[in-house]
């Protein structure tokens, strides 16, 4: 195993192994900190890339340290060389943390005394400019980000927010550096690290500025960023010698009843379950019912058994800004949050135990929720459905097929688009 990954989601974990699948490495997810080294047969037996998925984006700051940590040191006695800490590519974090905290301590455990932050994803129009994210043509702040009911991101400064979270002092590698290439990226670190600077957020407008920021950075033991940055490593192990031919494994056919269960309230996802929903038949979960009467969430449980057949169907808690703030006003964020994340993971439980093999998830959370009650600890990586977001295959009985999304990847069309694409 060469490259050891840590990302701070579920969805954002698939996302990431799903580019590393593209550039030819072969890896296996793990939902939470591994128990035990890997299988010494099959997939895991074979994987060049772990990434070990976590919890822990918003989470407490302690509580996504202690994780990180733990799931370091177990990529480390897999005698991985090098490491990858994963987060969201809108940057998904406050100015308490948790991105920059848990770089921090990685630095430190690792050791080593500088790094790189970068969550551009050009594919998904996630760039970095002047310092700055855009989403499309748009800045961060200016998008439906700051209403994210966890993280809204108001600033779409990266080294300001990054700042605000470290003790070290933080510098940039601005786009003129990153566009002349390798060598004038590594110039512009050399004199940040001299200035004092713990790390740097990096400017890339295009998958080729990632390329170079991943031949420039070969020597640092530990990168940051969205799953983008991952694009240029097996590149790395490649010309080194160490990352042989020979592809990734097949995906397996798996047939059975379908369904989706929807948590995000991102525009994305809300266009996607509006074009769903048209066609397929539907059912909100309601948090405020949730909360005042318990029989409600056996009533969703009821109407999800009753559907399942041949078709797909959709479960959504998603909602617009102004009704999800008026739950949150009469709930409280975090308790509305709670109520439908464990709403989810029932309802996917009674599903599976029914015959249910193919599910979608929508929003990381809501993953997380569903993986975690579904007690799903390794996925193999499948066919991406859009980018960003593949299918992958439980490793464990029953075999079930997943796909993970994160609430603002995909086109309106992507919940009935991913049961067109399996095997």
């Amino acid at each position: 195993m060469l490259l050891g990954c840590i990302a701070d989601d579920f969805t954002g974990a698939t996302d990431l192994a799903n580019t590393l699948c593209r550039q030819g490495m072969t890896c296996v997810q793990y939902n939470g900190i591994p128990a035990a080294p890997p299988a010494t047969a099959g997939p895991e037996a074979e994987a060049q890339a772990a990434v070990v998925a976590l919890k822990s984006r918003s989470c407490p700051v302690s509580e996504a340290i202690e994780d990180s940590l733990a799931a370091l040191q177990w990529l480390k006695d897999q005698g991985c060389k090098k490491f990858f800490f994963k987060y969201c590519s809108t940057f998904d974090s406050t100015d308490e943390g948790n991105i920059g905290p848990v770089a921090e301590a990685l630095m430190e455990k690792i050791p080593c005394d500088f790094t790189v932050a970068c969550p551009a994803a050009p594919e998904n129009g996630r760039t970095v400019y002047k310092g700055h994210l855009f989403v499309g043509d748009k800045l961060l702040s200016d998008t439906g980000m700051r209403n994210h009911p966890l993280n809204p991101m108001t600033d779409s400064n990266l080294v300001e927010v990054l700042g605000r979270q470290t003790r070290g002092k933080i510098g940039l590698v601005p786009f003129d550096r990153v566009d002349e290439g390798p060598d004038s990226i590594n110039a512009a670190i050399a004199a940040l690290r001299e200035n004092g600077c713990a790390a740097a957020i990096v400017d890339a407008l295009s998958e080729d500025h990632l390329g170079r920021i991943a031949e420039a950075t070969e020597g640092l033991p530990l990168l940051t960023g969205g799953s983008g940055m991952a694009v240029g490593l097996p590149a790395l192990f490649r010309r080194s010698g160490e990352l042989p031919g020979g592809g990734v494994a097949a995906f397996p056919s798996v047939e059975g009843p379908a369904a989706v269960l929807s948590g995000s309230c991102s525009e994305a996802t809300n266009r996607q379950v509006a074009r769903m929903a048209e066609k397929f038949p539907s059912y909100c979960l309601d948090p405020a019912a949730l909360a005042a009467d318990d029989k409600a969430l056996q009533a969703a449980i009821d109407w999800a058994a009753s559907h399942l057949g041949d078709s797909p169907f959709l479960i959504y808690s998603t909602a617009e800004p102004r009704a999800l703030a008026e739950v949150q006003k009469q709930l409280g964020q975090e308790r509305a949050s709670r109520l439908l994340e464990e709403a989810m993971g029932q309802i996917a439980r009674d599903l599976v135990s029914r015959g249910l093999r193919r599910l979608v998830v929508a929003g990381g959370e809501t993953s997380g929720a569903v993986v975690s009650a579904l007690e799903i600890r390794k996925l193999l990586i499948g066919p991406e459905i859009d980018p960003g977001v593949p299918w992958t295959l439980s490793l464990s009985d029953p075999g079930i097929v997943l796909a993970l999304k994160s609430g603002n990847f995909g086109g309106a069309d992507f919940f009935t688009k991913a049961f067109e694409v399996l095997p």
